[in-house]
């Protein structure tokens, strides 16, 4: 109703009543059309593009009559010539159409009650999860650890630098380093197990 009271709106916005005849014949498509359009548009719980949806109209609209013209039923091959579309993109108005309906991923595969679920096959834990985890949680402490130390780490796990080439670089022994990046994750470890707060190697 609330649609198709837009429809009349526009209608009698429009309305010419010199050169029109009455209102209601007037209005009658102007709210017919609306009415289509909110269909069209609204039913579709997935996004589709406009072109798309109306392909899948036409296709469902035109199926019945080509399928009496050839005597059998529509090919692919068919359809796009009858349609002037070409086979991608009649393949990706195929799949849309899949999209009207969707089915629930809470559905049991078999049919049956108490058979697994699509949900049960899809999806799972990515390991990378827990590594941005860490990484965020090490960000909150890294500020606390001296500029010497935080060089040496992102030199070791960024720049893939052996000790050695790091104390070359530092002016350090090999050693040293050792030491420093100890202390360094040490310090980091206590923070994020909450196991106090070690001082690193200066």
């Amino acid at each position: 109703m609330q649609v198709g009271y837009v429809g009349l709106l526009k209608a009698i916005g429009n309305f010419d009543p010199v050169g029109a005849g009455g209102l209601a014949a007037f209005a009658r498509p102007y709210i017919s059309g609306e009415i289509k359009r909110h269909f069209r548009d609204k039913r579709w719980p997935v996004r589709v593009p406009r072109s798309v949806q109306e392909l899948v109209l036409e296709i469902r609209a035109e199926s019945g009559q080509l399928a009496q013209d050839l005597g059998r039923m529509p090919a692919e091959s068919d359809f796009a010539r009858y349609l002037g579309v070409s086979g991608d993109v009649l393949r990706e108005a195929r799949r849309a159409e899949m999209a009207f309906q969707p089915g629930s991923l809470d559905a049991p595969l078999g049919g049956e009650p108490g058979t697994a679920t699509l949900a049960d096959l899809l999806g799972g834990e990515d390991p990378r999860l827990e590594h941005i985890l860490s990484m965020r949680a090490v960000a909150a402490h890294w500020g606390e650890l001296p500029p010497r130390e935080q060089k040496i780490l992102i030199m070791w796990f960024y720049g893939d630098m052996t000790q050695a080439q790091i104390g070359q670089q530092l002016g350090l022994s090999q050693v040293h380093v050792s030491r420093l990046t100890a202390r360094a994750l040490g310090h980091l470890r206590a923070r994020l197990l909450g196991l106090g707060t070690p001082v690193p190697a200066r």
